[in-house]
Formats: C-alpha cells, structure tokens, sequence
C-alpha cells in the first residue's frame, strides 16, 4: 500500500502530552494515529449500516401498519400484558 503524508495543526500542549503517552506505552504516536484513523473510519462505516438498518426497520413497520389487517393496541393493554407474562417470575 502506497503511503502518503498527513500534515495538520495541533496544539503544542497537545502534542507534547500525546507523544509522552505514546512513549509511555511503548508506541510510536505515527502507529496511534493511524490506528485512530482506522478505528474512525469502522465506526463511521458501522454507524451508517446501523442507520440504513434502522430507516428499513422503520420503512417495514410503517408499510405494516398501513395495512389493512394491521392490529394497533393501546399503551395501557400492552403494559397490562407485559405485567402478566412478568409476575409468574417473580419470587
């Protein structure tokens, strides 16, 4: 893989406490950076699958509501119910 240079502005306090943590721990801060950079870039891509995930869970629950045959209940029956598959539970 071809390398390239990333230069950026940092404040010198900054820096000074990054490398010396990097030191601390026996890496070089190069290695963390690029680390970091990766660890971004997953979680930015796991953000948006998560996100196209949910907008099609919700896109499903709207078509299935829209329904004709789509059964709603109220609030109060729900936690009715809820209550009573929970007591046989509890000591």
């Amino acid at each position: 893989m071809a390398e390239t240079t990333f230069t950026f502005r940092v404040d010198e306090a900054l820096k000074a406490e990054f490398v010396e943590a990097a030191k601390a721990h026996d890496r070089p801060a190069s290695i963390l950076l690029r680390d970091f950079m990766r660890d971004y870039i997953k979680q930015s891509r796991d953000s948006a699958e998560h996100d196209r995930w949910f907008r099609a869970e919700v896109e499903q629950g709207l078509r299935e509501a829209d329904r004709a045959d789509a059964v709603f209940h109220d609030a109060e029956t729900v936690f009715q119910e809820l209550g009573k598959r929970r007591a046989p539970r509890r000591p």
